[in-house]
Formats: C-alpha cells, sequence, structure tokens
C-alpha cells in the first residue's frame, strides 16, 4: 500500500503564521513581522556583526600597508557571506526556530537553509540597484524565499529596503551578464528579454527599472531590530547607500528553499549537477540529499513514523470522490 506523508515537524514553541500573513506574502511578495525575534538573538547576531566589522577593519590596514588598492577595497566589503559555515551564532541565526517557522508556512513544509549574508553598510556605503534574487539563487521547482533580520532601525536615512509590491508575479528575467541558464524554461516564453546591468545603483543603467516603472511607485520597508521582512524570489527590491554620518545598518540576511527543490547551487561550489548534499535541512523532510548543521544547532525535522494514516480520495462507481483511509499498518 502507498505510504502518504504527513508534514508535521517535531513539536516545539512555535511562531503561528495567519492565514491573511500567508495570503499577503504571496498576493504582495512580501511579509514583515514585527518583533520576531527577541533582544537576546539580535543581539547575538549584532555582536555577530561588529565582530566581522572588526576583523574586516583590521584586515584593511594590513591590506593598505600591502599598498594593494584592490585587496584593500575587498577588505573593506560592506557584506560577508555564508558566516554560518564558520561560525555557530551566524549559523543559530540561519536556524533561528522563529524565522524558520515563518518559512515553513510560507513556502514548507520541507526546508532548506541555503544561504547566509551580514551586512554592514556604514556611513556613505552599501546599496545595492533593482534585482530579483532567483536570477543569482536557483531552484527548481522555483521556491526561494528570503529572510531579512533588522539588527537596528533601518529606515530611508541609512539604506533600508525598498520594494515593488507586486512584482513578485513578474518571471525572472535573465541578465546577460549573469551565466548559468534561466530560472525558466528556455524558449518557454515568446516575450521575455534580456535585461542588462542588475543591480546597478543607476536606474538609467540597470535596464530591470523599465519594469519597475510599470508599478505603483515603490515603497520602503522601515524595520526596527528584530522585525523580519521574508520575500520572494521574484519581488523586485533595491537599496540606496547609507545617507547618514554617523550611523551603520546592519542586517543579518538568509535565504531558504523548500527541500523538495533540486538546487543547482551552491555558493562554495560543489561536484556534479547540483548543491543539495551542502544545504541545510532545517524542516521537514527530503527524498534529496542534504546536510546537517555543523555547530549542532538544534532543527525540528519530520517527527519519524508520522507517515501514513493520512486519507486518499478514490473515485466511485456513481463518479462520486469518496474518503478512503489507509493506515501504515495495512
Amino acid at each position: 500500500m502507498p505510504v502518504f506523508y504527513t508534514p508535521k515537524s517535531r513539536a516545539h514553541d512555535r511562531h503561528l503564521v495567519t492565514v491573511e500573513e500567508y495570503k499577503h506574502y504571496h498576493r504582495e511578495g512580501f511579509l514583515i513581522v514585527r518583533g520576531l525575534l527577541s533582544n537576546e538573538v539580535i543581539g547575538e547576531l549584532y555582536e555577530l556583526a561588529e565582530r566581522t566589522r572588526l576583523q574586516k577593519k583590521q584586515q584593511a590596514a594590513v591590506q593598505e600597508n600591502s599598498r594593494d588598492p584592490l585587496k584593500e577595497e575587498f577588505a573593506q566589503a560592506t557584506r560577508v557571506h555564508m558566516l554560518s559555515r564558520i561560525d555557530a551564532a551566524a549559523e543559530r541565526g540561519m536556524l533561528n526556530a522563529r524565522v524558520l517557522d515563518v518559512v515553513e508556512a510560507l513556502v514548507g513544509p520541507d526546508v532548506y537553509a541555503l544561504q547566509s549574508m551580514m551586512f554592514l553598510n556604514p556611513p556613505g556605503k552599501g546599496g545595492q540597484g533593482w534585482h530579483q534574487d532567483a536570477c543569482y539563487i536557483k531552484t527548481h521547482p522555483d521556491t526561494l524565499i528570503g529572510a531579512w533580520i533588522a539588527l537596528e532601525r533601518a529606515d530611508e536615512e541609512n539604506g533600508c529596503l525598498w520594494v515593488v509590491p507586486g512584482s513578485n508575479h513578474e518571471p525572472v528575467y535573465p541578465p546577460e551578464e549573469v551565466g548559468g541558464g534561466n530560472v525558466h524554461a528556455v524558449d518557454a516564453f515568446q516575450d521575455l528579454h534580456a535585461v542588462r546591468n542588475v543591480s546597478h545603483l543607476n536606474d538609467e543603467v540597470n535596464t530591470l527599472s523599465r519594469v519597475v516603472a510599470r508599478y505603483p511607485s515603490p515603497i520602503p520597508v522601515v524595520l526596527e531590530p528584530g522585525d523580519v521582512l521574508f520575500f520572494d524570489s521574484h519581488l523586485l527590491h533595491r537599496s540606496y547607500p547609507n545617507k547618514t554620518a554617523d550611523r551603520f545598518r546592519r542586517s543579518y540576511v538568509c535565504h531558504y528553499c523548500n527541500a523538495r527543490s533540486w538546487v543547482p547551487w551552491d555558493h562554495d561550489g560543489f561536484e556534479g549537477d547540483s548543491g543539495n548534499a551542502k544545504q541545510i535541512l532545517a524542516r521537514g523532510a527530503t527524498h534529496l540529499p542534504y546536510a546537517s548543521p555543523s555547530f549542532g544547532t538544534e532543527v525540528y525535522l519530520a517527527e519519524k513514523g508520522e507517515e501514513g494514516g493520512d486519507v486518499r480520495m478514490m473515485g466511485m462507481p456513481n463518479g462520486m470522490m469518496m474518503p478512503v483511509a489507509e493506515s501504515k499498518d495495512e
């Protein structure tokens, strides 16, 4: 007899998502959950951001002495990728149960944790032009979602995110400069055109701005520490450089997808045709390869033995559909 999968992760103190929040996310392409993370969680991530910033500052001083401008510029980067693979606090942040509760409701029930990025954005720095995240991290089926965690107030002055509500319904426009194939089936669209200079700050150069122009005005996403913005990977979004003289804009941004997706991507490279084996299974279950947390962060996977006992529908001679219970003991 067939065994049916009943999605149920191991019990924990769960943050519950409302039906209206689910509808808003899928209609508008984003969801803001205010105060999702505690001061303790934010404090640990903020301390990680400061440690990262000071390390970068020390590296910059060393590079300055070496008189290599390229290395100095790299050392002063405003973002750091994949701290979750080298730091326990970063892994805890990416696998935070309350963040995953929301992700599980929106794109789950099975969840891979794919990527982490620490943004530092000091005065006068930062900013990224219009882009769609799915053009960089591809998943098939296309289930990528981002979680943008504010470690301090993010507003229009210090470079908060701007989003185009409803633009999540757009396809992903393939940039001419980014290789690796399209998100969508090649040649499946009659009029899906390529774009140029995606992520460039100048809207005259970044041709995704022409898609943005079809919508009402973009809106700023003002967040306080502990607020989390969840956003669809097709959503058109951007940020501007930090215009303040004395404020940073520290944030921690992670990406996830449904763990039944094939993932031909990994930040650190992979062998073969997919990077699935390097992605952490953070919720539910999967038939695909996966990794476990490197630093022992607790994750709530599907409970063993929960399969079965489901109900399937069977066609009857009179044309009606009737529920038929299946038991794993049969």
